[in-house]
């Protein structure tokens, strides 16, 4: 048994903290989330123990993470700003190069995948969101916008308590196409996460159902009353449905070459199976830019922008009829400060820009109310609307779940990105 992690290269050489939690901070939670196991190279990690059955799934709900606090300076540019163009002489990106702008805002170049569907109006951007106070540490602050329940000493996800209050059953409801489960997703429900398709029991060489092995695993793990026990009788329950979800036809060629993207396509792959996944999770690494940002023309945030849009608009055409049913958000801890450093970088922030994209989006709009930036070495943007609100919608406008429930303590404000909000 072994595990590995691969920390890219951007990441090691930037943020300290981003280095520590990659390393172990994700190996901390699996320990706090349940039962991690590998066979040969899958990755399983499992929260609760149910076996699977599967269930209707009317609607879907796919969460973007992406890690390292994102610029949304950069993605959603507030060209009417004077203060956004003062700040960044070396990396502000050219008014002239923005796509879909209106009055105040624009898209970066970059996201011209996503154009298309910003036009048919299901493609939306909130800008100025974030955490109610700011918080500089990638590490907590993912904690704070995963957990989504300020004040509370227990370590249980929003998508998680989405689970009980929409009485899901199954182990699949909630999936991470992820090695280990993220603070989102951990709780008392059950839910599985897995690195991709390939790399789930049902795709690995050394476990295959209906053999010796998956039936002495079985026999070893059947009446096991450790949490270890009950992760793996939930695991090999799911096993012959996931082999469903890898028999489909795999399009993970017209996604790009990005982690992303082959997270997007497992993705799609699995909601097409119709085995009753409802609520899933994927990360973006690598938006922790404190040096050379780059421009519009080079650079990381034009990479990282490009590999996120054609990933996205992959996802939804590979879906195909099914993208009816299937609403995706994008969320990062925080963002970043509105002058550039001294490096063409960008240091720790505050508020952001949520995308929403899919079914219910009441897209072709940028929706938020923008307070102004301020040209001065520690300016944030201010948040004015707090994401958990937007995230709210999604939950009310796509699932039977309280908000209440889902979001305690929280005074929803109206975004109205969301139809029915």
């Amino acid at each position: 048994m072994s595990t590995q992690l691969t920390m890219s290269s951007s990441a090691a050489d930037c943020c300290a903290e981003m280095t520590a939690m990659s390393r172990r901070g994700l190996f901390r939670g699996a320990a706090l989330a349940g039962a991690t196991t590998v066979f040969g190279g899958a990755v399983v990690t499992l929260s609760g123990e149910q076996a699977y059955a599967a269930t209707p799934v009317e609607s879907v709900i796919v969460v973007v993470s992406l890690r390292g606090a994102a610029d949304g300076l950069s993605l959603v540019v507030p060209h009417a700003d004077p203060a956004y163009y003062a700040a960044r002489p070396s990396i502000a990106i050219p008014s002239g190069s923005l796509l879909a702008k209106d009055g105040f805002f624009g898209l970066h170049p970059a996201l011209a995948p996503l154009l298309p569907m910003w036009n048919a109006g299901t493609l939306a951007a909130v800008h100025a969101a974030g955490l109610p106070a700011p918080n500089r540490s990638h590490f907590a602050a993912m904690e704070a916008v995963e957990d989504a329940d300020p004040g509370s000493t227990d370590r249980v996800g929003w998508l998680n308590r989405v689970l009980g209050a929409d009485a899901f059953t199954s182990p699949l409801n909630g999936v991470a196409f992820n090695p280990l489960l993220p603070t989102s997703l951990i709780g008392p429900e059950p839910a599985l996460s897995m690195a991709s398709l390939e790399q789930s029991l049902a795709g690995n060489a050394a476990y295959q159902p209906g053999t010796a092995r998956s039936k002495s695993l079985a026999t070893m793990w059947g009446s096991e009353p450790s949490s270890m026990g009950a992760g793996m009788r939930s695991t090999l329950s799911t096993t012959p449905a996931l082999g469903t979800a890898l028999a489909q036809p795999d399009r993970s060629s017209t996604y790009g070459s990005s982690d992303i993207g082959r997270a997007l396509s497992s993705v799609a792959r699995t909601l097409k199976a119709e085995i009753g996944v409802s609520l899933v999770t994927v990360d973006q690494g690598d938006w922790d830019m404190h040096t050379t940002l780059g421009t519009a023309t080079k650079g990381p945030m034009l990479d990282n922008t490009t590999s996120l849009a054609t990933a996205i608009a992959a996802f939804f055409t590979d879906l195909g009829a099914l993208a009816s049913k299937v609403t995706l958000v994008t969320i990062s801890e925080f963002g970043r400060r509105v002058q550039e450093n001294a490096s063409g970088g960008l240091d720790h922030g505050w508020g952001n820009v949520m995308f929403l994209a899919g079914a219910g989006v009441k897209g072709g709009k940028y929706y938020g109310r923008w307070s102004g930036l301020q040209n001065t070495l520690d300016a944030d943007v201010p948040v004015t609307t707090d994401y958990r609100s937007v995230l709210a919608e999604v939950v009310a406008s796509r699932t039977k779940a309280s908000t209440a429930a889902v979001f305690p303590g929280l005074t929803r404000e109206r975004v109205g990105v969301m139809l029915g909000q």
